[in-house]
């Protein structure tokens, strides 16, 4: 054959896939799913056949964990020490199995997620009722197949006494494949698979009568029937299971919550960090200290709470921001005829079941055969004995050990397994007593074939031998339920001032998206100096606010970002910050335009939105009150380019003014715009004409009208009454507020309602910023096109503009403000 003809030439793909389909078939089979009747994976399966065969039981002294790792790897499991050792540890471990089946001294680990001594050092054997798993082994009562190298026989399952994949659980990841099957009551399942064999068409309800649920180790409370119904249903289902806490009263009427039990898999160090964490960033207020008082007596965590702290409220943070409660999913996939299935309760306790009928068939057969050939040798020795004399003579007479055996089987008629035995009898045997204690034998035969028999006679006494063996079982090792169950799953409602500590501070948000807060403090050691910020930069918003009132910013792309102002970072009033977008993701090319500050989400308020294309959208308050606010959430459903201009906290009972680019202004009452829900796009706010678009709209109470400031993209600006316009009605065109001039002509860049306590900023394409005071503006009428600030050819057009309130105090007793004036 020549060298090339040895190599197959294959697309990659082929190999690939056959490769990958070859190794997921092995670790789906034989390394990361448990099996159906056993609820073993192959390494634990190796490791306590290993340990039976070395007569490490539990009736003798521990041995080295090294030795029966060694053993494993060299006649069982050819993988690395550490994952059979890992195996080994984890069958020890009281905090993951609900009933161990390895025994071990020395460290194997905690509940803390401290590694185990290294084998060299701890001791093992198996325990008591893992002996039960591998009980009447020997007795043909499961199929052996070769080891690796094919110098030994081991088990292909274990005869399991008790159904070990409820018991103990199991979790594993192989490819396309996970399980998590929880750990159950010895004593619950054990009732549950003798009512399945008593009723084979029972329902999951009747099975539930036994089983009312997981059995963790590590005990705590599971709460949602309907969860569990649906996983032992199906196979998939999930519950809440939380630890176990109790508030008690300590010294000077303060509280503290002792955790006893924690849920099951979780690791008590990285819990008990989580919660400290919890206190030092102060997410949550009332916590004075966090301890681990863990002994030998038993697990115990306790937090210690400030004076007058509410102490069901910091529980119940704790149950939703920690791990003290968890989602626990069932996904009960094991390997059943051959194949990874998704099995119900009632599929595995069949499964069960049926290996144990098989279990004991095998074993009543094995016995069967013992009890017949023992009983066939009594009877020939008890006949051997009654003509004594005539054997022993011709067994005298015989050249050797093959002629006796001939010529008894010739002469008396004897077997050849009867001939053998009476040629080894020994001389003590051939006194008269002898011959009763075989009459006896006899009988105490023929009574155990006779059962035997029976039993593979029928199903039903089958069934019964099976129903007592698990019996026996329950009353030996059966043990108290640790796991509490509760029907509905508590919805954990969280007080914010528990949360929370209510405190005043400071907030900025910048025109870049820059936010925070600073303390009271902070702001007045600063004597009047502006908030930090880049030198671009310009504020957007600052509010002096609480600590448990919420910011809604509204972004021009149609979104707003919820944002607690507990979770705004915290920073000196002259640094600039953290940019939004690192507490809530956001699009961005998305820019901030509004920000609203609310202290409660009130149906009497509203969310009125206005954008570029003329749509206005009103929603009530309370429907912007987010459950996840992690992103941007839709504030506003847009059309095609779309921009939000203006978003507005209004009362129902404000007026609108809209200003668009060519000019026209329209006034009319918020009650025009109906209310819709969140994800809508709203009603036409105004007609316009085809290039035109909105550039503002303003919102104001109607018994205290403002003034209206107009600047135009060419820097010239006018300060007009309301009354200059007629109120209207909603979707019209609006009245014209600028001279249209043939060259040149103006457009409205910005529109604001101003009082005189109220500065303008504008700033310049040469990023040149100016500003002007309102009560030195004199009022003019629609057809102006105002004064000019500065000249465009020399500074370029405005392309951005700002109100700052409230800055001037009048001196002069009544404003200057009433735009209804004349």
């Amino acid at each position: 054959m020549q060298e090339k003809d040895r190599y197959l030439d294959l697309p990659l793909e082929d190999v690939i896939g056959d490769r990958f389909g070859r190794y997921s078939k092995y670790i789906i089979q034989d390394r990361a799913l448990p099996d159906a009747r056993d609820g073993l994976k192959p390494v634990q399966r190796r490791i306590l056949y290993a340990m039976h065969m070395d007569r490490n039981t539990a009736d003798k002294p521990f041995r080295k964990s090294a030795k029966t790792v060694g053993n494993v790897i060299g006649n069982y499991h050819p993988h690395g020490d550490t994952s059979v050792y890992d195996a080994m540890i984890r069958q020890s471990q009281d905090w993951k199995m609900r009933h161990m089946l390895v025994e071990m001294h020395g460290n194997n680990g905690s509940i803390d997620g401290d590694p185990p001594a290294a084998m060299r050092y701890t001791e093992a054997r198996l325990s008591a009722i893992s002996q039960e798993m591998l009980a009447d082994i020997e007795k043909d009562t499961v199929d052996f197949m070769p080891n690796f190298d094919d110098s030994q026989e081991e088990p292909v399952v274990l005869p399991s006494r008790f159904p070990n994949l409820l018991v103990n659980g199991s979790t594993g990841i192989s490819s396309g494949y996970a399980t998590d099957i929880p750990p159950h009551n010895l004593e619950e399942v054990i009732d549950a698979a003798i009512h399945q064999m008593e009723n084979p068409n029972c329902d999951i309800d009747s099975l539930m009568n036994y089983i009312k649920g997981p059995d963790f180790p590590t005990g705590g409370t599971i709460q949602g029937i309907e969860g569990l119904k649906k996983a032992y249903e199906s196979g998939k289902g999930k519950i809440v299971l939380r630890g176990k806490a109790e508030i008690e009263d300590v010294r000077g009427g303060k509280q503290q919550i002792v955790i006893t039990e924690i849920p099951f898999e979780i690791n008590k160090a990285n819990l008990v960090k989580k919660m400290d964490e919890l206190r030092i960033d102060k997410k949550v207020d009332g916590i004075a200290e966090v301890r681990d008082d863990t002994d030998r007596t038993g697990l115990r965590v306790v937090i210690e709470l400030k004076k007058d702290a509410d102490a069901k409220g910091v529980l119940n943070y704790l149950y939703k921001n920690t791990d003290l409660q968890i989602s626990y999913n069932f996904n009960m996939v094991a390997i059943f005829n051959k194949t990874p299935k998704l099995l119900g309760l009632k599929q595995m306790l069949h499964s069960y079941v049926e290996h144990q009928k098989e279990v004991v068939t095998r074993k009543t057969t094995y016995d069967l055969t013992k009890a017949k050939e023992r009983a066939h040798i009594v009877e020939g020795l008890i006949k051997a004995i009654s003509v004594l004399d005539e054997v022993i003579e011709t067994i005298r007479a015989s050249k050797d050990k093959k002629d006796a055996k001939e010529r008894l089987q010739e002469k008396f008629a004897f077997t050849e397994p009867q001939s053998e035995a009476i040629v080894n009898l020994q001389l003590y045997r051939l006194t008269n007593t002898d011959v009763t204690t075989l009459e006896e034998e006899a009988e105490e035969l023929k009574k155990q074939i006779a059962k035997l028999e029976s039993i593979l006679s029928s199903e039903k006494n089958l069934i019964t031998e099976i129903k007592k063996d698990l019996r026996a079982i329950k009353k030996k090792y059966a043990d108290d339920r640790r796991t509490n169950i509760e029907a509905e799953i508590e919805d954990l409602k969280i007080n914010l001032e528990v949360v929370v500590p209510s405190e005043d501070v400071m907030v900025t948000v910048t025109k870049d998206g820059y936010v925070k807060r600073s303390s009271l403090r902070s702001y007045t050691a600063s004597n009047g100096e502006p908030p930090g910020m880049k030198e671009t930069d310009r504020l957007l918003k600052t509010l002096e606010i609480n600590t448990t009132d919420t910011l809604l910013i509204f972004t021009k792309g149609g979104s707003y970002l919820f944002l607690p102002v507990h979770q705004l970072p915290e920073a000196r009033w002259k640094d600039n910050g953290q940019h939004v977008a690192n507490i809530v993701s956001m699009d961005q090319d998305d820019e901030l335009i509004e920000i609203i500050p609310v202290k409660e989400f009130k149906d009497d308020q509203f969310i009125t939105f206005a954008t570029k294309n003329g749509m206005i959208k009103r929603s009530i308050l309370s429907d912007y009150q987010a459950q996840r606010h992690s992103r941007a959430l839709m504030a506003i459903k847009l059309k095609n380019d779309d921009e939000v201009i203006n978003v507005m906290q209004t009362d129902g009972e404000q007026d609108l003014f809209f200003a668009t680019n060519l000019g026209y202004g329209l006034w009319y009452a918020e009650e025009e715009v109906s209310v819709t829900g969140q994800r809508t796009a709203g009603v036409k706010a105004i007609n316009l004409k085809k290039e035109d678009y909105v550039v503002s709209c303003q919102s104001f109470h109607p018994d205290t009208p403002p003034s209206l400031l107009l600047i135009t993209q060419r820097a010239a600006y006018k300060k007009m009454k309301l009354n200059v316009f007629e109120k209207s009605s909603r979707a019209k065109r609006g009245l014209l507020m600028l001279k249209e001039l043939k060259r040149q002509p103006h457009r409205v860049a910005h529109l604001f309602t101003v009082t005189n306590k109220d500065i303008v900023w504008i700033k310049s394409a040469k990023e040149e910023q100016d500003s002007i005071k309102v009560k030195d503006i004199r009022f003019n009428d629609r057809y102006t096109n105002g004064s000019f600030l500065y000249d465009v050819s020399e500074g370029g057009e405005i392309i951005d503009a700002w109100v700052e309130k409230d800055v001037i105090e009048s001196n002069n007793g009544p404003e200057e403000n009433d735009g209804l004036t004349n």
